[in-house]
């Protein structure tokens, strides 16, 4: 009886795929609605401890690398100020604020019943050999977002942050950064590498289903590189010493997600024989 269901399912119309997809779409925003409340009511110590922590001087990643430093008989080098100038030029800017970091906050918090419901669409649609590693599925999509959230975070902010205050080109210019314009370099870094991070995952069921090959990556491999440092661009707040640090793990996660499309093919072909 199930088995009927799921060739059912996978026999359906455009348009009843379309309804179905709604449905778990609606249920996904109900589900980062529910963690955007829960993120807003904690907005304080969101804000103070995680959304402000890659400004701080004793932040773990500036330790870290001066820690590096000092190893190598270099001063401390990544150090910032005591007070990082942020200033709000427009009456609801905290307000917006708080939206912003609380929907994304939402995002993050409940993404893995998101990938629960991503599971519940695509999976009529794959082989019963597939659907059993469900599992393995969702471990590493949610252990490769997190890994792109924690590189964008721990990495690539404080990195662009240091560099965005120390760079100088008069000592008449004073730096206050807008709160608005540090929202959204940090939340449009972590979120996006999160997501660009999930690109083995994407691959592996593109090639599943039998819309990429192997050979297609491995062919379009230079052209690759030039979209990765326009997605990095896009991710970062644009200036080059970001951009490369973006685009480093983006091209390795290419490399590997060749490699994830070679066994994928290797092993739909041998089923297939």
């Amino acid at each position: 009886m199930a088995q009927k269901k799921e060739n059912d399912n996978a026999s359906m119309p455009f348009l009843a795929h379309i309804g179905v997809l709604r449905k778990h779409i609606l249920r996904s925003l109900v589900a980062i609605c529910l963690g955007a409340c829960f993120v807003g009511y904690k907005i304080h110590f969101v804000m103070d401890h995680i959304i402000f922590g890659p400004i701080h001087k004793n932040f773990l990643t500036f330790k870290l690398m001066n820690f590096f430093g000092r190893i190598f008989g270099s001063s401390d080098v990544f150090d910032m100020p005591d007070e990082f100038p942020i200033q709000v030029r427009k009456i609801f800017e905290q307000l917006n604020t708080a939206f912003y970091v609380s929907i994304v906050g939402g995002f993050i918090l409940v993404f893995p019943y998101v990938i629960y419901e991503l599971w519940k669409f695509i999976s009529p649609g794959l082989k019963p050999n597939e659907k059993k590693n469900s599992l393995t599925f969702f471990i590493s999509t949610y252990f490769l977002f997190i890994l792109g959230c924690c590189f964008g975070y721990f990495f690539v902010t404080p990195l662009t942050m240091h560099f965005g205050y120390f760079f100088n080109i008069s000592e008449t210019i004073k730096v206050n950064i807008d709160l608005s314009s540090y929202i959204r370099i940090l939340l449009q870094t972590v979120l996006g590498m999160g997501l660009i991070f999930l690109l083995p995952v994407i691959v592996y069921v593109l090639t599943s289903i039998g819309i990429l090959t192997p050979n297609f990556l491995k062919k379009y491999r230079r052209h690759a590189l030039v979209i990765i440092l326009i997605i990095a661009g896009f991710i970062t707040p644009g200036d080059i010493p970001s951009m490369l640090v973006a685009s480093c793990p983006l091209y390795l996660l290419y490399e590997a997600s060749i490699l994830v499309s070679s066994l994928v093919y290797k092993r739909n072909k041998s089923e297939a024989s």
